[in-house]
């Protein structure tokens, strides 16, 4: 039986202190959110009676419903554009032995030297002269082609320490490259193309710029820009603000909770290959 030492009253009171961080700004935010401007302020800042109306405020003059589901819309095209296409390319050059391979390689990579915003300008004229300015289709195109280098590298990197037994062998059988990758590779790429739904879901749901520079003024607004909307140039309503932002982040966490088994499983195993 393990004794109770100070060393262990120690870590508990540093996890305790840890989970008091972690959890405050939450408490800030439900807080905030539910905060009546006729009440009063009592305990961590909660106002009394509760204001719930905000919730419904937030929703209605936000028009949160479409969206949320202009950035559900967004995300699960930009991830399903990102996995086919990242993985198709990063197997080409990853089997491949030819000196362009390799050179193609490192023109991707190249991608994580320059920052977007060079490009910000001349993108945003050219989607211009597309008619493309307002419509979600240009904010797709930059979420997919701003992941693609980092998924090719970790595609890339991971289908190089993956055995080539299974490909050999079909190739033996009679199958042809695509149908091998389909049939066989692409399943084995499970680990890694979990690791990237979830970094790139994350990062294309809670992404601000870009639906705010190529969708403002149109009525395709994303999650993001509903929250935005509760702030002008002289001030912010709060309560509003805070409230969208919980309705916000339900989607993704309603995700995270019904496929956490899956996401953790994944994200264990791609790092770990």
């Amino acid at each position: 039986m393990n004794r109770y030492t100070y060393r262990t009253a120690i870590l508990e009171a540093v996890l305790i202190l840890a989970a008091i961080v972690f959890i405050s700004p939450l408490v800030v935010l439900v807080s905030v959110a539910l905060r009546d401007g006729n009440g009063d302020v009592g305990l961590l800042g909660f106002t009394w009676p509760l204001n719930f109306g905000n919730f419904a405020t937030a929703w209605n003059e936000s028009a949160m419903g479409a969206s949320l589901i202009n950035s559900a819309l967004i995300t699960v095209v930009s991830v399903a554009l990102i996995v086919l296409l990242a993985s198709t390319a990063a197997y080409t050059l990853a089997r491949k032995t030819q000196r362009w391979s390799r050179g193609v390689f490192y023109l991707f990579l190249a991608g994580f030297l320059f920052p977007g915003q060079l490009a910000m300008l001349p993108l945003y004229l050219w989607f211009a002269n597309l008619g493309l300015v307002g419509n979600p289709i240009s904010v797709i195109i930059i979420n997919v082609g701003g992941f693609l280098p980092f998924a090719i590298f970790l595609y890339a990197t991971f289908l190089r320490d993956l055995p080539r037994d299974y490909e050999e062998a079909a190739t033996i059988d009679g199958a042809r490259p695509s149908r091998t990758f389909v049939s066989i590779v692409f399943p084995l790429l499970r680990p890694i193309t979990g690791t990237i739904v979830i970094l790139a879901g994350l990062s294309i749901w809670n992404d601000f710029f870009t639906p705010l520079l190529y969708l403002s003024g149109s009525n395709s607004s994303t999650a993001p820009l509903s929250v935005y909307s509760f702030v002008s140039l002289y001030g912010a309503n709060w309560p509003l603000v805070f409230a969208a932002l919980i309705i916000s982040v339900i989607p993704i966490l309603v995700a995270y909770f019904l496929m956490q088994r899956f996401i953790i499983r994944g994200f264990a195993s791609g790092l770990k290959g």
